[in-house]
């Protein structure tokens, strides 16, 4: 059967709606049927259909609407496959977050209210015999990347400490993760020293990981570091004056 006859059987003459209409028509086809319908003082569905007509030309008002809608489809289709890929991608680059497997894990996170001003550092270090280490400590006062590599560097004197080997490390600062992995020479100068530290626990260590995550994936970590924040607040607060006794 003639293609052009499988789309007039599509939108046969008379079951053309005014949705069909509206549905196929572009925004300038509207604007411009409801000037045609003010003008002429004939109703929207009308106007619409006329307008439609004679983009259709030859070809008829069917043909132009079962184009328009195969054109729909399409578009809809491809909105469908970027979708797909984009939630690939996305479940991709969380599977690389988590890292792999390993015995012993831990999670670091630092915080300076405000910043630079007081900091705390707070971490997590779990092993496979069900080993877990809570680090919750003030840190001085400094900015927020010295305070994320102090609770690095808590972490791993920490996985040291209990002997942990082949540690995955996760932190959710990207900045820190990096310049850890730079030579000494390399990074951020005001970080040196720091740098050098952890790089040394990490040689010390063997076989270390390190990810960043995103920050909703390390919230335990947070929560430490914002708890030594706040003790440090309680500690620096005045005492509060002893209640006055009658004789």
């Amino acid at each position: 059967m003639h293609c052009a006859k499988l789309l007039e059987i599509r939108y046969p003459w008379r079951m053309i709606s005014h949705a069909d209409l509206i549905s196929a028509a572009y925004h300038a086809e509207r604007v411009a049927s409801r000037r045609l319908a003010k003008r002429h003082g004939i109703d929207q569905e009308r106007a619409l259909r006329t307008v439609l007509e004679t983009a259709a030309g030859a070809q008829g008002l069917p043909v132009l609407l079962a184009a328009r809608a195969a054109l729909k489809d399409a578009a809809r289709a491809r909105r469908l496959v970027r979708s797909a890929e984009k939630a690939a991608a996305l479940a991709l680059k969380m599977r690389r977050h988590e890292g792999p497997a390993s015995p012993w894990n831990a999670w670091f996170d630092g915080s300076a209210h405000p910043n630079p001003g007081r900091c705390g550092m707070g971490g997590i270090v779990t092993g496979p015999g069900g080993e877990r280490i809570d680090i919750s400590q003030p840190a001085g006062h400094g900015n927020s990347s010295e305070a994320e590599y102090l609770a690095l560097i808590a972490v791993l004197q920490a996985a040291l400490g209990a002997g942990a080997r082949q540690l995955t490390v996760y932190g959710d600062s990207q900045g820190v993760i990096a310049d850890v992995r730079c030579p000494i020479e390399a990074g951020a100068p005001s970080l040196r020293a720091l740098r050098a530290q952890a790089q040394a626990l990490v040689a010390e260590l063997g076989n270390v990981s390190l990810h960043w995550v995103p920050r909703h994936k390390n919230l335990d970590a947070d929560a430490l570091s914002q708890r030594a924040i706040a003790a440090l607040g309680e500690l620096s607060a005045p005492a509060a004056p002893a209640p006055h006794r009658g004789a």
